[in-house]
């Protein structure tokens, strides 16, 4: 019982077991905040544009069956947006990222004066003859 305890001690505390945790409840309330953007912002400006009828109430009846297709609209709706958002944030952190890295090759790209360059060279030269001295 103890091997399994400390076995599930390492999976569960691994790096990609806990990335995953927060992703999951930082998923979770992003999609809370898009829901709440989608009905409490942009489907009343959209019952607006559609006269005054909320999308998520649509429904017709087919012999004894309703199909409430607004609730399927209203779910594509809410795709649509959350991955449009997630897409847009997706964009901004990568070119954040990008533009640290651009920064970061500016700084290790510093040009090495050309007579420290052929010291170097001399000095690699060198070295190798030292060792081919002492075979």
């Amino acid at each position: 019982m103890k091997k399994f305890m400390d076995e599930f001690k390492e999976f569960a505390f691994r790096g990609n077991v806990l990335d995953l945790a927060v992703g999951v409840v930082i998923g979770s309330a992003f999609t809370a905040i898009v829901t709440a953007l989608v009905n409490y912002i942009i489907m009343p400006l959209v019952g607006i544009l559609t006269g005054g009828t909320d999308i998520q109430g649509l429904s017709v009846e087919v012999g004894g069956a309703k199909l409430e297709y607004g609730a399927f609209l209203q779910a594509v709706v809410d795709f649509i947006l959350i991955a449009l958002v997630i897409f847009v944030f997706i964009k901004l952190i990568n070119n954040a990222a990008n533009k640290f890295k651009k920064e970061e090759e500016v700084v290790e790209e510093i040009e090495i004066p050309i007579a420290e360059q052929y010291l170097k060279e001399i000095r690699d030269l060198l070295a190798e003859d030292k060792k081919n001295l002492t075979k």
